[in-house]
């Protein structure tokens, strides 16, 4: 049988190749060590985390864009991501006090606990709607420190995307210029689509929304607010409420009913019977794994139920 024989190889080649081989391996560690793991609570904060982190962050979402963060609960799959983050974005102002507490608790993760580097609040960067009210629940069940849906406010979203470029670059240093570019262009893009919008909405009509997830937009965008169906934020309204709201609103030029895609819409379609106006149910937030074009047609679609028939 012929036997295959090998080139002898010298020590000093040995050497030489051991060492090629472990810098590659160093690089291949070096460069996945460079990612930055993060988890958002919300789709939208998603978002807001890959524009300005491109390549150098890998994100994981908690809550789907179907359900409504104020009341989810903690389960294993939240702990075991935050358990492997190096921060953690929530929007705070108690969105999410229901569960992610308990979230970070089981995940027994320090470096994303509050008050530590990793942990970013998004609500404590912006100044908040309604949070000159008394921190009292009996003015409502889910917003006792003021409005928290910041992330549907072009001008407060920029803010937030800058401060959390600075957190993220404070994580991963190497990268902290490039983060602080990408947020700085994502602000010049929400701006420029926040002033075509505000033009489109010139004379559009006024919106009652069923919750107070949509107070940032429209204040942004200058639309009157004709109310809530809820009568205090988390509060299901009542048909004493519904029929008062009727009356008040038969007072009013006709408006436009809003519903997010989570919400019952049952009410909505009491209030649009009653007064005859149209009513439209809609996402508030992108795609788990959502862009910001993925934002900005979601912010066009509610825009589209403001444009005459």
């Amino acid at each position: 049988m012929q036997m295959h024989t090998f080139p002898e190889i010298s020590a000093m080649k040995l050497f030489s190749l051991a060492r090629a081989f472990a810098l590659v391996l160093g690089l291949a560690g070096t460069a996945a060590a460079a990612d930055l793991s993060v988890v958002a609570t919300i789709p939208n904060l998603g978002m807001l985390v890959r524009e300005i982190g491109g390549d150098a962050v890998t994100v994981r979402v908690l809550a789907p864009p179907n359900r409504d963060a104020h009341y989810l609960e903690a389960v294993p799959s939240m702990m075991a991501a935050l358990r492997r983050a190096d921060l953690v974005v929530s929007i705070g102002a108690d969105l999410e006090v229901g569960w992610l507490p308990a979230a970070l608790t089981g995940a027994n993760n320090r470096r994303v606990m509050p008050g530590q580097p990793g942990n970013f609040v998004a609500a404590d960067q912006v100044k908040l709607l309604d949070d000159d009210k008394p921190a009292d629940r009996a003015l409502g069940d889910v917003h006792p420190h003021g409005n928290p849906h910041v992330d549907f406010d072009p001008e407060r979203l920029a803010a937030i995307g800058r401060a959390l470029a600075r957190r993220m670059g404070e994580l991963a240093p190497a990268q902290a210029t490039e983060f602080a570019k990408r947020a700085e262009t994502l602000a010049e893009a929400l701006a420029e689509h926040g002033a075509r919008w505000k033009e489109r909405v010139n004379d559009a009509p006024g919106v009652l929304s069923y919750h107070s997830d949509h107070m940032y937009l429209l204040r942004f965008l200058g639309v009157k607010e004709l109310g809530t169906i809820e009568p205090l934020p988390g509060i299901p309204p009542t048909a004493a409420h519904l029929r008062g709201l009727v009356r008040r609103l038969r007072e009013e030029p006709p408006g436009v009913i809003w519903t997010s895609n989570y919400q019952p819409d049952r009410a909505a379609r009491f209030m649009a019977r009653e007064l005859g106006w149209p009513s439209h149910q809609l996402p508030t937030q992108v795609p788990m794994d959502g862009g910001f074009d993925a934002y900005v047609a979601m912010v066009e679609a509610w825009l589209d139920t403001l444009d005459p028939p």
